[in-house]
């Protein structure tokens, strides 16, 4: 086809572009998706590590404190009560409720309260442990200061021994190879024994914690056979909580009068060692008092006893 003339006044014809795009295929624009994600991976990472400067920040009772508070016992709780049983997973709406947080329910707040717990309601119990420490302390030291003033047991002071253990402060009086607080044999108690239980009688006769009396012997067998180990140790542990008891000890203070023969050695190496015979008294600490047991008096008291080979 011919081409018209082209005007005098008429500019140039413009060339005419076509461009080809080829688009590829992309998976559908995801939006904002990856921010929320993100945000909550940081909000994530920063409680975890709050979570570690807090328990690398607090001493070992505040740990124990947070470990029982997230302890997730709950979860037991429910299943033993109201609503955990019956049609459609229920019991009743008046089936009493088991909850550590219930109204007058004190046996489960150590689950959410720690004993150690600062503030909390057991931080009584702890200062009277630290008070009962250091009033056995000073028993102790009352205690040493007497025999040290006193002539006549001043030489035994070498024979007794203070122990404080999770049932309170024992105090052990010990025989040796030169000396033995009772008579061969018997529980008759030597002048100097008495005189020495006399004074721990007046030492621990101010304080009000329970008292333990228990009477330990060697392993040397009897040539009697109406006599035996267990009976002696009884008869001696009974003997020394009447001269206790005389001195000022008020009876319902002792809770166990015991005998345990030659099962509790002092030197576990050498049961015939003398200083296996010895007789432990055991002040209590007034938060673990045990009263389940009556007392438990020797009947059959050896005054004479039976031949034995040991002192």
């Amino acid at each position: 086809m011919a081409t018209a003339a082209r005007g005098r006044n008429e500019p140039p014809p413009q060339p005419i572009i076509v461009k080809k795009i080829v688009q590829e295929n992309h998976d559908a624009h995801h939006g904002g998706a990856w921010k929320i994600a993100y945000a909550d991976f940081v909000t994530a990472m920063m409680a975890f590590f709050l979570l570690l400067w807090l328990v690398g920040a607090v001493d070992e009772a505040k740990r124990k404190g947070l470990a029982d508070y997230f302890t997730p016992t709950v979860i037991e709780y429910r299943q033993n009560s109201a609503g955990s049983n019956g049609i459609m997973g229920g019991d009743s709406i008046i089936a009493e409720e088991n909850y550590p947080h219930k109204a007058q329910q004190t046996g489960s707040r150590s689950i959410v309260i720690p004993r150690s717990a600062l503030g909390g309601p057991q931080t009584g119990s702890a200062q009277q442990r630290e008070q009962e420490m250091a009033r056995f302390a000073q028993l102790r030291s009352e205690l040493m200061r007497r025999m040290e003033q006193d002539p006549q047991l001043r030489s035994l002071m070498s024979h007794i021994s203070f122990t404080q253990s999770d049932a309170g402060l024992r105090i052990d009086l010990v025989d040796e190879a030169d000396f033995s607080m009772f008579e061969v044999g018997t529980n008759v108690l030597r002048p100097q024994a008495a005189r020495l239980l006399r004074q721990v009688s007046q030492v621990i006769q101010p304080v009000s914690n329970q008292v333990v009396v228990r009477g330990h012997t060697d392993s040397r067998p009897w040539t009697n056979a109406r006599m035996n180990n267990w009976m002696l140790s009884t008869a001696r542990a009974e003997t020394t909580r009447t001269v206790l008891e005389g001195a000022g000890v008020p009876l319902p203070r002792f809770t166990r009068i015991e005998g345990v023969a030659d099962r509790e050695p002092y030197v576990a190496g050498d049961r015939l060692d003398p200083r296996n015979r010895r007789i432990s008294i055991t002040l209590l600490w007034a938060d673990g008092q045990d009263r389940s047991r009556p007392i438990v008096s020797a009947s059959a008291a050896p005054a004479g006893g039976g031949a034995r080979s040991s002192r």
